[in-house]
């Protein structure tokens, strides 16, 4: 195995091998890269070994593509506690939604978004992750939209489309600048946007 991608989290013993597979696989992709990482690290990173990763993936490009459907369902998962927190309000949404982004941006593990990240080094549209990524971020969007339709923007479609980009440029320039950059101020830029396009509507 590379000393690189030794696993700071040791697999959880008790959980099925495909879990232990999925897991180990997830945070290496992350933390460098497709391309950087290779089956064999995977392997041991999961306490497993290359034929039984073969056994449940029949290629890496599969297991790319489960990582980044493990992705999505965290997303979902999010803006449904977003949802549940402010039932009813969708203003209230937009900026649970806009906090929440910005507390990634702030996280000192962050590390960019995964699809962003796997969209770019995978530029091959056959491969089977091309499709995962195009289908999260156009539902990421839609969902968007829907919200601030919901919430009385005149504009519904162009207000989500604004802070679709605002939130996709801010964790690149959180990459590329750090913390302290531009990202630092995404709530600040998203809330004003919200508001200019709800008081437009007023």
């Amino acid at each position: 195995m590379n000393p690189n991608f030794v696993n700071t989290a040791p697999a959880d013993a008790r959980l099925p091998p495909r879990e232990r597979i999925v897991a180990a696989a997830c945070e290496l992709f992350y933390r460098h890269g497709i391309r950087g990482v290779g089956v064999e690290a995977i392997a041991d990173a999961a306490g497993t070994n290359k034929m039984t990763l073969y056994r449940h993936f029949a290629s890496k490009d599969e297991l790319v593509a489960e990582c980044l459907r493990k992705v999505a369902v965290k997303a979902d998962a999010l803006w449904d506690r977003i949802e549940a927190a402010h039932r009813d309000d969708p203003r209230a949404q937009l900026s649970a939604w806009a906090a929440a982004m910005g507390g990634h941006l702030a996280d000192a593990e962050e590390r960019g978004c995964a699809m962003c990240n796997a969209a770019v080094e995978l530029p091959d549209r056959s491969h089977p992750a091309r499709a995962v990524i195009e289908a999260f971020k156009s539902a990421q969007r839609d969902r968007l939209a829907r919200l601030c339709g919901a919430a009385g923007a005149p504009q519904a479609e162009l207000l989500a489309d604004e802070l679709f980009l605002l939130a996709e440029g801010a964790r690149v320039s959180r990459q590329s600048v750090g913390p302290e950059g531009p990202a630092a101020r995404f709530v600040r830029m998203a809330e004003a946007t919200i508001a200019r396009h709800l008081c437009a509507g007023a």
